[in-house]
């Protein structure tokens, strides 16, 4: 019999309810500076809401959306503006959305948040235009750094 070892794992911290709240909040400077009204969801490594801020006068389904944009960069561990092309038909995702319990958006806005090489948590913002709401979500990741 053989045996197989495994290095050990270096812990690494994991996102924090502060890092969450400094995420809103950039990406939320971010877009007022644009004039831009967005929701922003952030979420921690198992995909539960870390923080959140939802803006009445945005988008009504903005709030959702920028949690689902959250969702599927954690799941897919990539941007979601990465993403569009792999779920036309004939894609390599064409199926996942029905795959999952949870469903996923595929609009640019959703950020994987790494810390040390290692997923963490994701960033989602929803309620500009998909360009806006990418550079919003990087913004916020700038300032976590």
């Amino acid at each position: 019999m053989s045996s197989t070892t495994t290095a050990p794992r270096t812990a690494v911290a994991p996102l924090t309810t502060q890092d969450a709240e400094l995420l809103v909040a950039t990406a939320t400077a971010a877009a007022e500076a644009a004039g831009v009204t967005v929701s922003v969801s952030v979420l921690d490594a198992g995909g539960h809401p870390l923080a959140f801020r939802r803006d009445d006068r945005a988008v009504l389904i903005s709030g959702e959306t920028s949690t689902r944009k959250a969702f599927t960069a954690l799941q897919l561990n990539a941007p979601t503006a990465d993403l569009v092309d792999a779920v036309q038909p004939g894609g390599p995702f064409h199926t996942l959305p029905t795959a999952l319990d949870r469903p996923l958006l595929f609009i640019a806005g959703g950020l994987p948040v790494h810390r040390d090489g290692r997923l963490v948590g994701a960033i989602g913002v929803g309620g500009g235009a998909p360009e806006q709401d990418h550079g919003f979500a990087a913004a916020a990741l700038d300032a976590l750094a």
